[in-house]
């Protein structure tokens, strides 16, 4: 079943759409009682009709990327936020890359408030990305693991889909912080992904307060 509430900003949309429902039920009902209630039916019934459609079933339609250049080239879509950095994503991708001539896409959401995305004010969100994103890249090198970056989109799963348009991954990694506090997790990436993407696709779970513990 397809959500209609994928991701924050939809979600900020949905509660401006119900605010706006019930403040022109409320002035029409101040106005006229009838037009209240003529304004109560028509919005309601097409309420009623958005959410059945957005909820509609259907098969997911699933995106395969493009593949060009040398075949024998494996290359790796990663999508990370705040674990990016982390020490279990890049054994994971040192892992994946061994022994192969190898191309690595790393893709940094650029994550941002409801708010802030409705008032179309990204530029710190994306800042904040890029730093996240140079500093992987940093530690990526000392591995031995040469990558190149970029900022994405602040849906993960519209990042991922921006990025197979030009690179054609031929697995992608997704990295989250542990269950219990990982938002992607709780609004379904992973799985998402796997229904939207026709590639492989690795969840590595990344516990950045384990890595600090073990660090000390």
């Amino acid at each position: 079943m397809k959500n209609p509430l994928r991701s924050e900003a939809e979600a900020f949309q949905f509660l401006l759409g119900a605010a706006v429902y019930f403040g022109l039920i409320a002035i029409a009902g101040v106005l006229n009682r009838w037009a209240g209630l003529v304004v109560f039916v028509v919005l309601t019934a097409g309420a009623a009709w958005w959410w059945l459609r957005a909820r509609r079933l259907e098969p997911p339609r699933q995106t395969t990327p493009v593949r060009r250049g040398d075949p024998e080239e494996r290359r790796i879509l990663v999508i990370a936020n705040e674990t990016v950095g982390g020490q279990a994503l890049r054994e994971r991708v040192e892992e994946h890359s061994s022994g192969h001539p190898t191309q690595v896409l790393v893709v940094t959401p650029a994550l941002n408030s409801p708010v802030r995305t409705f008032t179309s004010d990204v530029d710190r969100a994306r800042e904040e990305a890029q730093q996240r994103l140079d500093a992987s890249l940093a530690r990526l090198r000392e591995e031995g693991i040469e990558a190149r970056g970029e900022v994405g989109d602040g849906d993960p799963l519209q990042a991922m889909e921006d990025a197979l348009r030009t690179f054609g991954a031929d697995e992608i990694i997704i990295s989250t912080h542990p269950e219990g506090r990982s938002h992607w997790l709780e609004r379904g990436v992973v799985t998402g992904a796997k229904e939207r993407f026709a590639v492989p696709i690795t969840h590595v779970v990344v516990d950045l307060e384990a890595e600090r513990e073990e660090v000390r």
